[in-house]
């Protein structure tokens, strides 16, 4: 009874410190991976939700058409990244005296960016050989001018580790999305659904953006911050054009050459192929920067907590991208329609893809909060090469497929940078990395091996079908897991015992 009594008050405890950010650096780190964690989690499950929906009221077309709109506004929203937010939240001490620049910075980018959407929306509709694109590319000018407006106090945030506040931010604009985008796609039955939607959410975003933070921005431009900032966010802009060259080079071409109806396809698996094993780690990474960077002058300590985010990252990602892989075409069929049929091959060469982003981008993290922007720029580069070289020949002879076969080659070819750079900044040896990575591989191998056992038995031809396979992967998963850790205390559980140390 006491030792129930015990385990009571631990648990009780254990809740307050999540709901409550903590005094020490790991309490706080647990404390912003709760929330971050939940955000995304939320975010995403109503995302699939939503497209699941909008997948079955709208064609391939229309999400080819918004997918044309939205390559336009994220080249033009990269190709002027400052990484002034990254600067600021990389800096030590005291960031208020930057927030006016960075935010007078914000809005003219935001501005001019709006007018560059309305100017070239015709040119951009003319590329992909698709007149109706032009309306949809000037009508996302008003996002630009809105994200533009958001309160660069928001920053603290992140910065600060308090993940709490930062989910009413984020989550209000997904869910006024979500609201707006199925009404107006039952009554439209067009792509301007999906752009209501967005320029709904993020209007909300910036009106609550206002609301969960006291600071108030006022134009004011310091060409000494503006030059101290760039000076690091330089290197953000290099990763950021590389790594769009690298996510969406081949969105563009698919669209070029292939129309919209493939893009369509090729959005919608990709979409779903990384919506488990990459948000994982970017929510993993909006933790970690912030934390590496606290621990940058601390080799043994930045070490530590990078090889627990990387087994933990692995002993989620891992099993995700092989249930895609296994369960992905049975899910296309019976939740997205035969319409969609055509998207399955991408859909699991993708999930292997997303499988090996999710690995790399826990370097990025590392790199950022270790002062080292500039490795994440080279790792980019040589994935945008190898793209370059294949990307012609196998989507002319394999379609989609070809394409989807190119961003896994070229994620592939950035491995031995990250290998090289991780061990540099951390001191690891490869032993060590390797270790990171057995027990979801140990666990996925069983799981899999149980998982093609039921799927031979029940042959998923029903939702209920799908949904009991789920729950077999999972169980088998955890329960493999469980027997790992009981005899030699590592795997998925030890994450659990990372939080209950902290706590």
């Amino acid at each position: 009874m006491r030792t129930v009594a015990q385990l009571v008050k631990r648990t009780r405890a254990l809740g307050q410190r999540l709901l409550t950010p903590g005094n020490t650096l790991s309490q706080r780190v647990i404390h912003a991976g709760f929330w971050a964690f939940a955000l995304r989690i939320v975010d995403r499950l109503f995302g699939l939700a939503r497209t699941v929906i909008l997948a079955r009221l709208l064609a391939p077309e229309d999400f080819g058409l918004f997918g044309i709109a939205l390559l336009a506004l994220s080249m033009l929203e990269t190709f002027s990244e400052t990484g002034f937010n990254a600067a600021i939240i990389q800096k030590k001490g005291d960031v208020k005296p930057y927030l006016d620049t960075a935010w007078t910075v914000q809005v003219i980018r935001g501005c001019l960016l709006a007018l560059l959407l309305l100017v070239i929306a015709p040119y951009v509709a003319m590329f992909f050989g698709e007149p109706g694109a032009t309306s949809l590319v000037r009508a996302l000018a008003l996002v630009t001018v809105l994200r533009g407006l958001v309160n660069t106090g928001v920053l603290y945030f992140r910065k600060e580790l308090e993940f709490h506040k930062e989910f009413l931010y984020m989550f209000s604009g997904t869910l006024v999305d979500m609201a707006v985008a199925i009404p107006a796609a039952l009554i439209l039955r067009n792509a301007w659904a999906l752009i209501f939607g967005l320029v709904a959410g993020q209007f909300v975003r910036v009106v609550v953006s206002y609301f969960v933070h006291p600071y108030r921005p006022r134009l004011k431009l310091e060409r000494s911050k503006v030059t101290e900032l760039y000076t690091y966010g330089r290197w953000i802009f290099g990763a950021k054009v590389a790594a769009f060259l690298a996510l969406y080079g081949d969105d563009i071409f698919v669209g070029r050459v292939l129309g919209a109806a493939a893009l369509g396809f090729y959005q919608l698996a990709f979409r779903f192929s990384n919506m488990t094993a990459t948000e994982v780690t970017h929510v993993t990474s909006e933790v970690t920067f912030p934390a590496y960077a606290k621990l940058q002058n601390d080799i043994s300590k930045l070490k530590e907590a990078f090889l627990r985010a990387l087994e933990a990252i692995m002993a989620i990602t891992l099993p995700l991208a092989v249930g895609i892989v296994m369960l992905g075409p049975s899910f296309v069929h019976l939740f997205l329609g035969a319409k969609w049929i055509p998207m399955i091959p991408a859909l699991q060469i993708l999930a292997i893809s997303g499988l090996i982003r999710s690995i790399v981008a826990t370097g990025g993290a590392l790199f950022r909060g270790a002062g080292k922007p500039e490795m994440d720029f080279w790792m980019n580069l040589a994935r945008v090469g190898v793209m370059a070289i294949l990307i012609y020949p196998l989507t002319t002879s394999l379609g989609i497929t070809g394409t989807a076969i190119t961003a896994l080659l070229g994620i592939v070819s950035t491995l031995p940078i990250w290998w090289y750079a991780v061990s540099r900044i951390t001191k690891c040896h490869t032993r060590e990395l390797l270790t990171s990575f057995s027990p979801a591989l140990l666990g996925s191998g069983i799981m899999v091996l149980i998982v093609w056992f039921f799927m031979f038995l029940l042959k998923p031809a029903t939702h209920v079908h799908w949904i009991v396979l789920v729950i077999i992967a999972t169980t088998s998963y955890f329960i493999c897991q469980l027997v790992l850790w009981s005899y030699s205390r590592r795997g998925f559980f030890r994450i659990f015992k990372f939080i209950w140390e902290v706590f």
